[in-house]
């Protein structure tokens, strides 16, 4: 996680903070995507999740898109 991340991470509480595009929910939406890369959590919005479906399925890490 990189450090803008896992500062709005921590700002957030028990929201969740998308790994892509910094969005914040509530909660853990239905709608995102959980992706462990490198023993972490990664949430990923629906936008972003779906913008990059092909390399999430790939299990590419998301430094790769």
């Amino acid at each position: 996680m990189d450090q803008k991340t896992h500062e709005q991470a921590e700002l957030a509480g028990r929201s969740r903070v998308c790994a892509g595009c910094g969005a914040v929910a509530e909660g853990t939406p239905p709608t995102w995507t959980c992706s462990v890369e490198n023993g972490e959590r990664r949430y990923f919005c629906d936008s972003c999740a779906r913008e990059n479906i092909r390399a999430i399925e790939g299990r590419l890490d998301s430094s790769w898109w």
